[in-house]
């Protein structure tokens, strides 16, 4: 019976052993299936927010010629209005409602579309697009470097999920505010994008020196003090200007309405016409500035300027906040990224570290970190 009783307690630890092995493949390949599930869903979304950016582009330009043409055709209908009535009685009322009426229209779409801001819109959906084609690079790298494991899968879960709050696919509801009272940096990464997910993808040995976290810290003082704040400048002129003009055009368009809609009173003129005519032409200028030259995409991009500087610098700092070297990414790997998207090479980083301390020493540092834009 003892005899029995061995055998079997070693025959199931035999089965225990040679079970574990088939959970963790089971686990290794669920995670593989996941991984490449969450891969085709990000293809899916690159070409979505490809093709509506293409589509609210058109929108900014369609937008743009109609207003345009309505509103310079309606200062063109009040001009000939004012002509005296001796030379066309028969045709001042028809032309002069007719150039309330497309001054009015003109005044409801510039309304609508500087609420919206069409180019703002198309560049939201271009760097939704070019962000997830890249996570999409990141997790095809990954499955091909080494087996994922259920953190990567939670990552990768993360980068969507904070891709789709940063860049929302919806018009409305769900469209970001076009002009916030606060302006602030693009965010499109998870909060634990860094920090803990170090610890599983540590390259051999941690490449760290105390050379390296002086240059590190050099450089996040320089992305902090220049490159963000002057993108962050940069973003607050351009949303006043835009909101001037977003005021100013419906506001000369209404004004053209109003003027349009009184020629003809022999007490009021000739301010009527003028007011219909240069307002016209002045509202048709402004809507011209704000959507011809794009100014919600250039606030859109410098917004998005600065959420890359702002992405670099919790990348340092989440590493230098690391008291355990071992748990910090690669030293010489996260030397080589900052140095790639910063536009230098590994050399030329060095050298502009060195320079910024000895900069620090004795003033504030003249040059830029970023020499990519």
């Amino acid at each position: 019976m003892e005899e029995m009783r061995v055998m079997k307690e070693a025959n199931t630890a035999i089965n225990s052993t040679k079970t574990q092995p088939m959970k963790g493949a089971a686990r290794e390949e669920n995670c593989v299936s996941q991984l490449y599930a969450i891969m085709e869903a990000v293809a899916d979304r690159a070409e979505m927010h490809a093709i509506i950016g293409e589509q609210r582009n058109n929108w900014n330009h369609l937008f743009l010629h109609s207003i345009n043409s309505i509103t310079l055709t309606a200062s063109i209908m009040a001009g000939i209005s004012s002509i005296p009535a001796a030379l066309a009685a028969p045709h001042l009322l028809a032309s002069k409602l007719s150039s309330a009426l497309l001054f009015t229209a003109a005044t409801g779409m510039m309304l609508v579309v500087n609420r919206v801001q069409p180019s703002q819109l198309a560049e939201e959906q271009r760097n939704a697009t070019r962000l997830f084609r890249q996570l999409e690079k990141s997790i095809g790298t990954t499955l091909a470097l080494r087996t994922p494991t259920k953190l990567d899968v939670e990552e990768a879960m993360a980068r969507v999920l904070a891709l789709d709050r940063a860049y929302p696919l919806p018009l409305l509801p769900g469209m970001l505010d076009k002009f916030p009272k606060t302006v602030k940096p693009a965010v499109w990464w998870p909060e634990f994008d860094h920090g803990q997910l170090q610890k599983t993808r540590r390259a051999e040995g941690d490449g760290w020196s105390k050379e390296l976290e002086e240059e590190m810290k050099g450089i996040l003082g320089v992305l902090k003090r220049k490159d963000e704040e002057e993108y962050m400048r940069w973003d607050k002129l351009v949303l006043n200007i835009n909101r001037i003009l977003a005021v100013s055009g419906p506001l000369l368009a209404g004004l053209a309405a109003v003027g349009a809609g009184l020629i003809g009173i022999p007490a009021l003129e000739p301010w009527p016409a003028l007011v219909g005519v240069v307002g016209g032409a002045l509202a048709a200028t402004t809507n011209t500035l704000e959507h011809g030259g794009q100014v919600g995409m250039v606030f859109e991009l410098c917004r998005n300027c600065a959420g890359f500087y702002l992405q670099l610098e919790e990348a340092i700092e989440s590493n230098l906040g690391e008291k355990e070297v071992e748990n910090r990414e690669n030293g010489e790997m996260l030397e080589l990224k900052m140095a790639l998207q910063l536009g230098r090479s590994v050399s030329e980083l060095k050298s502009f570290a060195s320079h910024v301390s000895s900069s620090s020493k004795n003033g504030e540092a003249t040059e830029f970190a970023g020499k990519l834009f």
